[in-house]
């Protein structure tokens, strides 16, 4: 089933829930510019609002262009005026598109499902790589040295997200939103198991332990 992911900065109208139609999946993300990005699991739409609450609309659209994770993502501003001067900052600063707000659930739908999907067959499968350890997006299989690395679901996206973070400190609650677990709510513990787990799993390897606890904040991939 194909993924799309839509990150937007603030509640569209007709809420979050997830879309499925067909073969397409619909997860959507709420970002705050401050906060670090979800774990993005497929193709990365984001619909950012001119005016935010910390930041111009422009530099989100820069930020993210910068982040390696949302460097392709399609972006558009969306305006509060629909003004040609307006339209044309938005284009230069790095967006693929706009749009007049205030926008709904519907409407974002829309633009995504019209876009023409691209055959994926004839794709190369992408991959993450940190060091000796690597993720296969499209067989959703970890190794390390080219040795599979037995994992389940949680955990293999638990560790995708730390390869695409390395040396940044994650709370339990953060690596729970990450990975879209809030909802409905998880005890902070769980986190623990899926950490022990996925050493466990990377010890057996020989990739040793690069999951380090950090006393009274998280866990850093250190790699």
């Amino acid at each position: 089933m194909r993924r799309i992911e839509i990150l937007v900065t603030s509640e569209p109208f007709g809420g979050t829930a997830p879309f499925v139609h067909d073969d397409v999946a619909v997860h959507f993300h709420r970002w705050s510019q401050l906060g670090e990005l979800p774990l993005i699991e497929g193709e990365l739409w984001a619909f950012v609002d001119w005016v935010l609450p910390t930041m111009s609309g422009l530099e989100a659209c820069r930020r993210l262009r910068c982040d390696p994770v949302a460097a392709e993502a399609h972006i558009t501003l969306v305006l509060e005026e629909d003004d040609v001067d307006l339209r044309r900052r938005a284009l230069r600063h790095g967006a693929d598109d706009y749009m007049l707000g205030p926008v709904d659930r519907t409407a974002l739908l829309d633009r995504v499902l019209a876009v023409q999907i691209a055959d994926d067959l004839s794709r190369e499968p992408r991959t993450i790589h940190h060091g000796s350890i690597a993720i296969n997006l499209a067989a959703h299989q970890a190794s390390y040295d080219g040795a599979p690395v037995p994992l389940m679901p949680n955990e293999l996206r638990l560790l995708r997200y730390f390869l695409e973070h390395p040396g940044r400190v994650f709370t339990r609650e953060q690596l729970i939103h990450a990975l879209g677990k809030q909802e409905p709510p998880l005890d902070e513990r769980t986190v623990d198991v899926w950490i022990g787990r996925l050493r466990r799993a990377l010890r057996q390897v020989g990739a040793g332990n690069p999951l380090r606890t950090i006393r009274s904040l998280g866990y850093v991939f250190d790699g």
